[in-house]
């Protein structure tokens, strides 16, 4: 359209003759004005405007309050002032003082041009200047020697400008760039390093005062000269009186307000989340971090910390989510940001580290789910052997059947390597990937059945989330850490009800990993936590939480080294408990509800399963109708056995009288080991009837030791002999071994029996007294 409009004026130079005389006059205005326009649009393109610089990255809170910020590449403090901080007040007030005609004006004044001329030429120097708030963006844009030359430019700039932005964005880049002493420059800069606010928070007297100190910002140093800005201040005010700009209270009240302003330091809170956030790109960024508890937080961690360094513990890190808005509202990745000695820069709040014993809840989460256990279901915490991985309970102890209740809340390693074992490594792994857990991600081929007990990489913000998800009805979000962060969709982890039944055992106040001296803590809040301690004591955590946070602590040091005293129970959980303290103080009253897709069923107290008619002591249970096991308690069995009670029948031998029928507990093979080590008297079923020519089928004894497919080397110089022995059935009595299927020895069930094996591969085959039989191959090497 523009084109075709210049064409036809320029174009009409043929017939201009014939036209009257003012047409012909309005048709040269017009060429000249479409000249001047075609000139300064090519000069815009030949010499587009100066870039603009580079502000100052600011870390805000949740409500938009800096609490970290960081130099420009020039080293200079230039906060980007945003345009709702640009108040009516600071607006009207730096407007009326620099440029009152700046809405009005194309970017140069002519009246103001013209007057300053006028003024120059009659006194012979220089008494006045023109400049235009536009100009001096110009001017901050791109100093120049103050000349006739350099005013051309600056005024072609200043159109340049103006056909750029609207006037609100040039006046913002005026707020922005404006010199305030030193190398601050920017209303937001200034407002912040000497009177800690936001721009839009302040009054009249603060305004005025920031807007002298431009015109003399070396002499006008805030905290140095302020008797002086004081003096220049009022006199401005005053001149506000006298223009009617406002109000004559508003002056006086302003005139009579104390500057006490200094250079105060800029703040610098949470700085390893903001050292993440910076490189986002923004000049600003909002994160999602409560100032006043992140304040609490770091200071509580410091003044933990201090005391413990006589044990050589150095660092903590702390993560807290709310969990109905799931954004991280505290974030500590060190005791002492500053303490260069014991590296505290790293961020121990995202560094890969073993979680120890911290996944437990989620796999006995997976396991309620799979129908694979309710919380007073039994567990056997007896000596296992998994394909050659032999885990052991942290006191080196065993514990016999146990209830998942009890297997959780005191940690036991051994039944949670065997429920993973059942469960399926894939499917935890699975659970944690959707909980974006980024190092299991990458390493799920090589992980095995200890990443249970802590053989995997974790980090305290991926714990935290995960147990923010048990407190969200197993749903697991995804914590947020800046506000603008959008709200994706959850991802399903654990069921409501498994949920529950986490809270309902991690909240339980009679569990061991409490700390000593726990009454201390005051009024306590009710909460459910999980405590954990890597291989070596390197690193200690527990992680809580409520419904209305979660908290998760780790202590350590950032160097790896092992501490004896370090322990999640005794060395993180207190810490725990101070911050719960603080930041929920005596808050029990709302806790989680029971969800409607769970129940409570009374239960065996010997197994955990609905009660047979035999079953004598009952309990209550939490289950999920329709996926919790629903078979009847087996923990006993009837047998029917001779009168002196030496032998015991099957239906295939007894007798037509002179038999009698008896209960005993039926102990599971690998529990019967555990009684005959430890010398705990059980009443064992009675042998078969040797008589009996039936044949049994069923499992075979099972081997425990040595390791099937497993590699053996053997000093020729001092052969050691290799182990044999294996659990079996309750009815068995003996059982039979066999070495390359030749006969070896007889021996009693879990009694152990010691071979001196032969160069090559080894069958080794053991066979119970009813016909049952198990082979095992191991490799033996002879090295000299």
């Amino acid at each position: 359209m523009l084109p075709r409009f210049f064409a036809s004026i320029f174009s009409a130079k043929a017939n201009a003759a014939a036209l009257p005389v003012w047409q012909r006059r309005s048709l040269m205005f017009l060429r000249w004005v479409a000249g001047i326009f075609l000139l300064f649009m090519s000069i815009n393109v030949l010499f587009p405007p100066p870039d603009l610089p580079a502000y100052s990255t600011i870390i805000t809170d949740n409500k938009g309050q800096v609490i970290h910020a960081y130099l420009t590449p020039d080293e200079k403090w230039r906060m980007k002032t945003e345009l709702h901080e640009i108040s009516p007040l600071l607006q009207q007030t730096i407007v009326h003082k620099e440029d009152r005609w700046f809405y009005y004006h194309p970017g140069i004044n002519p009246v103001a041009v013209g007057r300053a001329i006028i003024n120059n030429v009659l006194r012979g120097r220089v008494t006045s200047g023109a400049s235009t708030i536009t100009m001096q963006v110009v001017r901050l844009l791109e100093p120049r020697p103050r000349n006739l030359w350099s005013k051309a430019i600056e005024t072609i700039r200043a159109l340049q400008l103006e056909w750029r932005y609207s006037k609100t964005e040039i006046l913002q880049l005026y707020l922005n760039l404006v010199p305030m002493g030193g190398n601050i420059e920017g209303i937001k800069s200034a407002s912040w390093l000497y009177f800690n606010k936001n721009p839009d928070h302040l009054s009249l007297a603060e305004i005025t005062a920031l807007s002298i100190i431009p015109n003399r910002p070396t002499s006008l140093r805030m905290g140095r000269n302020n008797s002086l800005i004081v003096s220049e201040r009022n006199r401005w005010l005053q001149q506000f009186e006298k223009d009617g700009l406002y109000l004559q209270n508003d002056i006086a009240d302003a005139i009579a307000e104390p500057l006490t302003a200094t250079r105060l330091p800029v703040p610098r809170m949470a700085p390893h989340l903001s050292q993440r956030l910076r490189n986002s790109g923004q000049a600003t960024v909002q994160s999602t971090l409560n100032s006043e508890l992140q304040l609490k937080t770091e200071k509580l961690v410091a003044d933990y910390i201090r005391p413990l360094r006589i044990y050589n513990i150095h660092h903590a890190a702390v993560v807290i989510i709310n969990n109905q808005t799931h954004a991280v509202e505290a974030y500590v990745g060190s005791a002492d940001f500053a303490d260069t000695i014991d590296g505290g820069q790293v961020n121990g709040a995202a560094a890969v580290r073993q979680p120890g014993s911290t996944l437990k809840p989620l796999l006995y989460g997976l396991c309620i789910d799979a129908g694979m256990l309710t919380p007073k279901m039994h567990i056997n915490d007896v000596a296992s052997n998994f394909g050659g991985y032999v885990p052991e309970n942290y006191d080196q102890q065993f514990n016999g059947a146990v209830s998942m209740e009890y297997a959780l809340s005191h940690s036991l390693n051994i039944p949670a390597v065997k429920m993973l074992h059942r469960l399926g490594k894939e499917k935890m792994v699975a659970a944690l990937v959707k909980a974006r857990f980024n190092q299991i991600a990458k390493d799920e081929k090589k992980l095995g059945l200890s990443m249970i007990l802590g053989g995997c990489g974790t980090t305290l913000e991926e714990l935290t989330g995960l147990f923010s998800a048990f407190a969200n009805e197993g749903l697991y979000h995804a914590p947020r850490y800046q506000m603008q962060d959008s709200s994706k969709r959850p991802s399903r982890i654990l069921s409501s009800g498994a949920s529950y039944m986490l809270h309902e055992i991690l909240s339980n106040i009679e569990r061991p990993d409490f700390p000593v001296h726990w009454q201390a803590t005051g009024a306590l809040p009710r909460i459910a936590w999980k405590t954990g301690t890597s291989y070596g004591r390197r690193d200690a955590w527990s992680i809580g939480y409520n419904t209305k946070y979660t908290v998760g602590v780790w202590v350590g040091n950032f160097s790896g080294q092992g501490i004896p005293e370090l322990s999640g129970a005794s060395i993180a959980t207190p810490l725990l408990f101070r911050i719960f303290n603080s930041i929920d103080y005596d808050n029990d009253k709302n806790w989680f509800r029971m969800p409607a897709t769970m129940d409570s069923r009374m239960v065996c107290s010997e197994s955990g399963l609905p009660p047979a008619e035999h079953c004598q002591h009952v309990t209550t249970d939490f289950f999920l109708p329709l996926i919790s096991p629903a078979a009847v308690c087996n923990a006993e069995k009837e047998v029917m056995i001779s009168a002196d009670g030496k032998i015991s029948y099957c239906v295939n031998c007894v007798p037509a009288n002179g038999f009698k029928r008896k209960w005993y507990k039926e102990a599971a093979p690998e529990l019967q080991a555990y009684f005959d080590q430890r010398q705990i008297a059980y009443e064992r079923i009675p042998s078969h009837n040797p008589q009996c020519q039936r044949v049994f089928s069923g499992n075979g004894p099972t081997i425990v030791s040595p390791d099937n497919r497993a590699e053996y080397f053997i000093e020729k110089s001092q052969p050691e002999p290799i182990m044999l022995r294996c659990n079996a059935e309750a009815d068995v009595a003996t059982v039979y071994w066999y070495i390359n299927n030749r006969f070896y020895k007889a021996a009693l069930p879990g009694e152990s029996v010691f071979f001196a094996p032969e160069a090559g591969q080894v069958k080794i085959s053991c066979t119970d007294d009813k016909g049952r039989n198990r082979d095992i191959s191991i490799l033996v090497t002879i090295v000299n």
